[in-house]
């Protein structure tokens, strides 16, 4: 679930500190657990509250920081937020269904309209985005009259919202700020989604007015990393930047993200042009890590790496990487797995390469947190032991929670145990095996031998893969 966009810094009146005091509280129906997280929006916790006995929460903000807040609790789909705007003397309630969290979000008390206007706001710009994947397929003037008549029927509704409330300039300006980057948004993604040619050929025949936007673009606005339109809007306004300048120093006609030379222009960019430390760090990192889940030649990493290191001032985001490619060059086909422990549903402990059996072997990941993967994964690989029963399928999670909490999960959801395992250690089998992205696969011969270690179940080539390694 993306976050509702808006951005702090450029929306608020005044950031400093009032007398004033807010409350935020509400009903929360089927809870999957007890406790509710009040944060910042960039995730820094404030407090965290337990449910009454009847599911509802109060909290009190005292000395109020006017802006955006979020809060979080266990959903349908593990961990789920929302933003909230809290203003002085605001006493916002709202009511929700963990079964269907943001669809069901609604809010009452003083501070409820505006908060109305931004759920549905947000809501109607998840819909949006099917719209303009649509209008992509159309000539890039007719891609932006549907884009431009979108925004206009926003900011018109806007201000008619705006006459008949009461409304402060933080709310008017968060609103625009919303439309404005998810237009843009639209605008960045717009080569990369019209199927009709190459990104070469759309990018020549844009017009020339397409991104006089950029002009406008502020790229350091503090505390937006989890809002959405504004990172999104990022994240693909540099990988368009970057291949515009890859095009001209290249033969290359269509994007291809495992090209070293399109990543360091990507990370060059993002260094150029982005002044908060924080964004650029975040941008930076996330970059990295999109090329080397993509990127299998491990010969380009340290070219990365080296760039990577010059920019970024997160020591912990340096560390992170350093790890993954120093683990990603133990992962190389042929070698077999370090020495992991895990424990299986009786409690018995281990090693992965016990767990080969002679049979080739895929070895998946899944967390708690990440219910709709969890799903998706188990019902896939349910779908291959049918197709497939000569190869085994192991599934590792990788929680850091009690051996309980990792069976009661299995029991709630009702699939067999008999392949499913925990890591002893989770922390150090995430960097041993580079566990980023979660929906990583890793394919091993029936010698326990790597085959490939940074493969996806979901993808068009996974099948043959597999032939491939029966046919080893």
């Amino acid at each position: 679930m993306f976050a509702l966009g808006g951005l702090v810094i450029a929306c608020q009146e005044d950031s400093s500190t009032t007398s004033a005091s807010a409350y935020l509280g509400g009903e929360i129906i089927n809870p999957k657990d007890r406790t509710v997280y009040i944060t910042t929006t960039d995730a820094r916790a404030i407090d965290t509250l337990t449910l009454d006995d009847r599911n509802r929460f109060l909290y009190k903000f005292d000395s109020l920081v006017p802006g955006l807040y979020s809060f979080r609790l266990s959903a349908a789909d593990g961990l789920e937020h929302q933003i909230v705007l809290v203003e002085p003397n605001d006493s916002i309630m709202l009511r929700l269904n963990t079964l269907e969290f943001d669809e069901s979000l609604v809010y009452t008390g003083k501070g409820a309209k505006k908060n109305n206007y931004l759920i549905n706001l947000f809501l109607e710009s998840e819909q949006d985005d099917k719209k303009v994947l649509g209008f992509s397929q159309l000539s890039p003037k007719a891609f932006e009259a549907h884009v431009d008549s979108m925004k206009a029927l926003k900011l018109k509704a806007l201000k008619k919202f705006s006459s008949e409330n009461t409304v402060s300039k933080r709310f008017i300006n968060l609103i625009e700020t919303n439309i404005n980057y998810d237009y843009y948004l639209s605008k960045e993604v717009y080569p990369f989604v019209n199927y009709s040619s190459s990104e070469r050929n759309i990018i020549k025949s844009l017009p020339e007015s397409f991104y006089a936007y950029r002009t406008d673009i502020d790229y350091s606005i503090q505390n937006v990393r989890d809002y959405f339109p504004y990172y999104p809007f990022l994240k693909h306004h540099f990988e368009n930047l970057a291949l515009t300048e890859h095009f001209k120093t290249s033969n290359d006609s269509i994007l291809n993200r495992k090209c070293l030379g399109y990543n360091l222009t990507r990370l060059k960019l993002i260094d150029s042009l982005v002044k908060n430390d924080d964004m650029k760090n975040q941008l930076l990192i996330n970059t990295a890590i999109e090329f080397i889940s993509d990127n299998k030649n491990v010969k380009d990493y340290d070219s990365l790496l080296v760039s990577f290191k010059a920019k970024s001032t997160d020591r912990y985001h340096t560390d992170y990487l350093n790890n993954i490619v120093a683990s990603l060059k133990v992962l190389k086909p042929g070698n077999k797995l370090p020495k992991l422990y895990v424990y299986d549903i009786d409690n018995n402990t281990h090693t992965l390469n016990q767990l080969v059996k002679n049979k080739p072997t895929v070895m998946y990941f899944w967390r708690q947190s990440y219910l709709r993967h969890y799903q998706d994964s188990h019902k896939k690989i349910e779908e291959l032991k049918v197709k497939y029963p000569e190869i085994n399928f192991v599934a590792l999670n990788i929680n850091e929670t009690s051996s309980q909490a990792w069976k009661d999960h299995l029991k709630q959801y009702k699939y067999p145990t008999k392949s499913e395992y925990l890591f002893v250690d989770p922390k150090k089998a995430k960097q041993d095996l580079a566990i980023y992205p979660i929906n990583k696969v890793i394919l091993l011969d029936n010698q326990g031998k790597i085959i490939n270690a940074q493969t996806n179940m979901f993808s068009l080539h996974f099948e043959k893969q597999l032939l491939e390694a029966l046919n080893q």
